[in-house]
């Protein structure tokens, strides 16, 4: 069992928190597959100051998803202490988690993200006073360094733990790198040598198979997973199965992929409205039928989709096409 602080987490399994993707339509789902943790995409420290409408939207939490961690971003220490009080006090997160990754220039040229992991002392500086604001577990997400000549994780690890940080989830790419190149579990390992706090490994576990490669090799306590999940909550349930009981369990078929998209779809609604719900599926949906024979043609209709009935219909269209080819 992974231990996060006092909060207890049935497997090793996390849910990556990806940035427009991982509202509580796509968690809850993910969820309901057996991820013993799911993390909530990254919210602005300045919007909950502010009260910034879509930013208090983007708070909201299904109780049916916990044990839950709600990440946090930002360069200032006032702004980001008083957000994470924020949500210490006002939502019903489990775990805060501080983003020290993110890539993209746009979080980056304020100060924050990635641009932490270039200052071992200003993570320690940041990461203990939000321990010290709050009484929820504090942890973070980050890269193992900003570039190939300043890769500074295991520092950096260290001031986490120093700080009073009761995680880390160390994604085994460089700033420079974005998604691209081999994630580097080399590095997922010195790591976890480093520090006594549980380490959470992530960067291409693509399946199950890599899942338990990943902690054999690193020692990591728990196995993030993000895009491999996207469309395919069953890799969640694959590898919780496969990490417990050595048991490979099979693919969805057709039909339960569409199933799962149109409860996807239909908790999407309820959260946001049919209509930025539907055009927000369209991705989604391309993800959920990746690998589905005929899905081309289908893809280009969903992209025109503009209400739930248009986008069912042609998610059943093409799983009944599949069954009549195997009963043919």
């Amino acid at each position: 069992m992974l231990k996060i602080g006092d909060i207890e987490i049935k497997n090793q399994v996390v849910l990556a928190p990806m940035a427009g993707v991982c509202n509580s339509a796509f968690r809850l789902t993910v969820k309901e597959f057996g991820a013993g943790l799911v993390c909530a995409e990254m919210v602005s420290d300045k919007g909950i100051v502010l009260k910034n409408e879509k930013t208090m939207n983007m708070l909201y939490i299904d109780e049916r998803e916990k044990p839950l961690s709600l990440q946090i971003f930002g360069g200032e220490k006032k702004t980001l202490v008083e957000a994470a009080q924020f949500v210490d006090k006002n939502t019903n997160a489990d775990i805060i988690d501080i983003n020290m990754g993110c890539p993209v220039p746009k979080i980056t040229k304020c100060d924050a993200g990635a641009k932490w992991l270039l200052d071992p002392d200003k993570i320690y500086e940041m990461v203990s006073a939000v321990v010290e604001a709050v009484e929820k577990p504090v942890t973070v997400k980050m890269r193992m360094g900003w570039d190939d000549d300043h890769i500074f994780a295991v520092k950096n690890a260290q001031a986490v733990e120093r700080a009073g940080g009761k995680a880390v989830a160390l994604h085994g790419r460089t700033r420079v790198q974005m998604y691209e190149g081999k994630a580097n579990w080399d590095i997922i390992r010195e790591v976890k040598q480093s520090i006594n706090i549980p380490l959470i490994g992530n960067g291409d576990v693509q399946t199950p198979q890599d899942a338990k490669r990943m902690v054999e090799e690193t020692g990591c306590d728990g196995v993030m997973i993000g895009r491999a999940a996207l469309g395919n909550p069953w890799m969640i349930y694959r590898t919780v199965q496969y990490l417990e009981t050595g048991k490979l369990m099979d693919e969805p078929t057709v039909r339960e992929k569409m199933d799962v998209c149109i409860l996807h779809l239909d908790r999407l609604i309820a959260l946001k409205d049919e209509y930025i719900a539907v055009r927000e599926m369209r991705k989604h949906a391309a993800w959920y039928l990746k690998g589905v024979r005929g899905n081309a043609r289908v893809r280009n209709a969903i992209n025109e989709c503009n209400s739930r009935d248009e986008l069912v219909g042609l998610l059943n269209s093409l799983a009944e096409v599949e069954e009549e080819v195997i009963v043919g």
